[in-house]
């Protein structure tokens, strides 16, 4: 893929995102106890361009309990795995901010 098809892909990608899901949504996903902003880290680290384990360590998060966290992103429909096993990369709909006010 050429870079400027694949900026239009991510942005494609993003705004059919945010018209399923709104950020209160979102984060409730991502962050359902509302008590780890490791998982919100590792989330937004989840821009394409890293591995599963490459956010897990960045976000200094086991790799087991990821693992988990990640099917549960996919099986979600708010994360996609770009490619096939241990290469594979990750992708957000979107990046998630803390939590927004309801209203």
């Amino acid at each position: 893929m050429t870079n400027e098809t694949d900026i239009l892909l991510r942005a494609l990608l993003a705004t059919t995102g945010r018209s399923v899901f709104s950020a209160i949504e979102l984060h409730d996903l991502v962050n359902p106890t509302g008590k780890s902003a490791k998982q919100i880290k590792a989330f937004n680290l989840a821009d394409g361009t890293k591995t599963q384990s490459q956010v897990a360590s960045s976000a200094k998060i086991d790799q087991g309990n990821f693992s988990r966290v990640v099917s549960r992103w996919v099986e979600a429909g708010i994360m996609f795995r770009l490619g096939d096993g241990r290469e594979a990369r990750l992708l957000h709909i979107f990046p998630v901010t803390a939590k927004p006010k309801k209203g």
